[in-house]
């Protein structure tokens, strides 16, 4: 999140690096940054001469250094980007470096190295940390989620409630492209000062206000088992709506969570809990014990593991789901 805020400060004050290198595995950040660029950069009328993409895979260091090299026609800026980077060939690189530590001030790179971090041992990362600019992009925890979500809710000027928030997260998860969608789709449809609610959420995203991994983890949290059993055969019956291994991060975060209140006590910023829900993450705390809260992790990290065959498991995924809720209840001291 830090070189995210740098870099787009830097955008905003037209202060542009000649080279980007961003990676890592949380895409979303890499996409915005090059989507932000090319709105700020690129004009219709000077797109077909002085806007290129590449493509890792089909394309060689001398031909992005080709392009790079041109004056632009039309814009004050030559802007080239490298889409799928990481599928370059490793020897390319050395080439690309070359050109960092002598780039043309006309024209700009944005280097999109998805799904890994790029190795800070080559000279092209050296190169570019001394005459470009360079953001590696990790995916964000999730007690950072709320904070995210809301502050993209503002950016855009979309008011959420707590429990639309909650809903999302819980749903969700860190997917932050297909949250930044969501969120713009209902910027597109909610009325202007209307604030985004749970009922939104079902009519517009599909997620059921009431049968859902957040009403979920409630009822198993304050000790609602029929209302949890009901819920976890309705999810598993819909398990391509609702993955399973979205199901069980959702519930390994929610102990996780109790675990931190009961340890490090109402410290918002390191337990990530929404202050809306603070009461009843105070009530669910007091009904389990820290030994009885790692017995229910251990019960996840198990149903995790059949989920997915591991271990001589085969088991189908709502048999799973249905199993740990049961055996979520039977937690003992």
């Amino acid at each position: 999140m830090q070189d995210y805020n740098k870099i787009l400060l830097n955008i905003k004050k037209e202060n542009y690096s000649p080279f980007y290198l961003l990676s890592g595995k949380e895409n979303y950040f890499i996409d915005s940054i090059s989507s932000i660029i090319v709105n700020k950069i690129v004009q219709e009328s000077s797109k077909e001469f002085d806007f290129t993409k590449f493509y890792g895979q089909d394309t060689s260091a001398s031909e992005i250094i080709e392009s790079a090299r041109r004056f632009p026609m039309l814009s004050k800026y030559n802007l080239i980007i490298v889409n799928e980077a990481q599928n370059m060939r490793i020897s390319e690189y050395d080439y690309l470096a070359k050109y960092v530590s002598q780039p043309s001030e006309h024209s700009i790179i944005i280097f999109c190295y998805k799904n890994k971090e790029f190795d800070k041992r080559k000279k092209l990362y050296k190169n570019v940390k001394i005459h470009g600019e360079i953001g590696n992009f990790r995916s964000i925890n999730d007690n950072q989620l709320l904070n995210w979500i809301r502050d993209r809710a503002n950016n855009i000027r979309l008011e959420i409630s707590p429990i639309a928030t909650e809903l999302l997260v819980s749903n969700i998860g860190n997917n932050l492209s297909r949250l930044d969608s969501e969120l713009k789709k209902l910027k597109i449809i909610i009325s202007e000062g209307e604030i985004v609610n749970d009922e939104h959420i079902e009519k517009y995203i599909g997620i059921s206000k009431n049968f859902n991994v957040f009403e979920l983890q409630s009822a198993i949290g304050l000790g609602y088992f029929s209302k949890a059993f009901q819920i976890a055969k309705f999810l598993g019956s819909n398990l391509r709506e609702n993955p399973i291994v979205l199901i069980l991060g959702s519930l390994h975060t929610y102990f996780q969570k109790l675990i931190l209140l009961k340890t490090v006590g109402n410290d918002l910023s390191r337990v990530g809990i929404n202050p809306y829900f603070m009461d009843e993450y105070k009530r669910v705390s007091e009904r389990f014990s820290i030994i009885q809260i790692s017995q229910a992790l251990e019960y996840i990290m198990k149903a995790d593991l059949k989920s997915k065959g591991v271990g001589g498991y085969n088991k189908k995924n709502e048999t799973v789901l249905e199993e740990l809720v049961l055996k979520l209840f039977s937690i003992k001291n």
